[in-house]
């Protein structure tokens, strides 16, 4: 199975080795997203602007694979502070197609560049788009 890097200018660059994502076969992973403004390169302010950020930030990577957030099966959220949830649960909603993807999120010591947030997620394209992209 062969892996394709996914890659867009509307989100932040990779902050280390690693692809915003990768395309193998069905399922496109993408890696997780801080609420860093890719047009700045800064880091927004607040935990509802970052989460906010983050989603878009997402999108952007999604988008640039030919998907949407109603093709997400899996998301991980960190969270550097789980009092945070509540605010975060309501800008993640506002994203998320119904049925909501499953997920799962983590308390987690520090995140890079001093990040509130990160999301990453596995998102799966349907075999009628996969079997497109294969004989492009």
């Amino acid at each position: 199975m062969t892996r394709q890097a996914i890659q867009t200018n509307g989100a932040p660059a990779a902050l280390g080795p690693y692809s915003q994502a990768i395309r193998s076969g069905e399922f496109v992973f993408c890696s997780g997203q801080v609420g860093i403004d890719p047009a700045t390169g800064e880091l927004v302010d607040g935990i509802a602007a970052q989460a906010e950020r983050s989603l878009r930030n997402l999108q952007s990577v999604l988008d640039a694979a030919g998907l949407g957030f109603d093709d997400v099966v899996k998301t991980t959220i960190f969270l550097a502070d789980v009092n945070d949830f509540a605010t975060v649960n309501a800008i993640y909603a506002r994203f998320m197609a119904d049925p909501p993807p499953a997920r799962s999120t983590i308390g987690v010591g520090a995140l890079p560049k001093g990040a509130r947030i990160e999301i990453e997620a596995i998102a799966r394209r349907t075999i009628a788009d996969a079997v497109a992209t294969r004989h492009a």
